[in-house]
């Protein structure tokens, strides 16, 4: 797409060029980007659902925050304590804030994940709480 329209200018670049750029320039992009999306919410909604893949069962955890953007998908093959905790960790590390309010529906993985990888985060767990992450599983199903 660039080397179109640098050649609809009458320069010319090879691919090696175009990769070298993104290799340079590429994160300070994503930076700016970054830094221009709005600010997430403090309270996370987590929810999971049944998918099937090549037909085997597998989860699809999905947390999105009060405004009902997608904060992070992940699929699993189990839905134990194990998994909770592993979506927990890698939620933590791609916000790097913990939310101030932790919704969810009734599972016990996600009380026992929470007390060992978020200890002071308010946990709130009841069906009707956590309609905005039901809501974001519909295009899934």
């Amino acid at each position: 797409m660039v080397e179109e329209m640098l050649a609809a200018r009458g320069i010319e670049v090879s691919h090696e060029t175009i990769r070298q750029w993104a290799l340079r320039f590429g994160q300070s992009f994503a930076n700016q980007i970054r830094r221009r999306l709005p600010a997430t919410g403090d309270e996370w909604h987590l929810d999971q659902v049944v998918i099937s893949i090549a037909g085997r069962k597998h989860w699809l955890w999905r947390v999105v925050d009060q405004h009902g953007a997608v904060l992070d998908i992940l699929v699993q093959s189990h839905r134990n304590t194990k998994a909770a905790k592993r979506l927990l960790r890698k939620l933590l590390k791609k916000q790097g804030v913990a939310p101030r309010v932790m919704i969810t529906e009734k599972l016990p993985s996600y009380a026992v994940a929470k007390r060992t990888v978020m200890p002071g985060v308010e946990h709130r767990q009841h069906k009707g709480l956590n309609n905005r992450a039901e809501k974001s599983h519909q295009p899934t199903r």
